[in-house]
């Protein structure tokens, strides 16, 4: 029986990791548009839209690839670790490295889009809650 206790704590307790993990913050949303596995053995490209509402932010996270991305409409803040933050209005494009800890903010007053491309290992969350500073 305790055992029995013991394993459902667990699982529930990893249930609950996961769905942190995978939650979105606030007024930010990613809506995976395509994912295909690519040449390149053991790695897969993912193309999502990502939605700020103004005032929103995605939060500190990394990626278990690269992520190309494009502003479709709006300003977004972009801090990466290691560099100086950057605006980036509509018509500019980033790159993040792989495992790279970045942020991204709308401190505009209307929507931000972004259209992203990320290059990942297969099988791992596209994207990982990082530690806070």
């Amino acid at each position: 029986m305790r055992v029995v206790a013991t394993v459902t704590f667990v699982a529930l307790v990893a249930a609950g990791i996961v769905a942190g993990v995978g939650a979105q913050q606030a007024g930010f949303k990613r809506t995976v548009i395509q994912q295909a596995d690519i040449s390149v053995p053991g790695r897969e490209a993912t193309t999502a839209i990502a939605e700020f509402q103004p005032g929103a932010t995605v939060g500190r996270h990394t990626h278990p690839g690269e992520e190309i991305g494009y502003v479709l409409e709006g300003t977004i803040v972009l801090d990466q670790q290691g560099k100086p933050s950057v605006t980036l209005g509509a018509g500019k494009t980033f790159f993040i490295p792989a495992g790279t800890v970045h942020n991204a903010t709308n401190n505009g007053s209307t929507q931000a889009r972004v259209l992203a491309t990320y290059v990942v290992e297969k099988g791992k969350p596209l994207a990982t809650l990082a530690p806070a500073k």
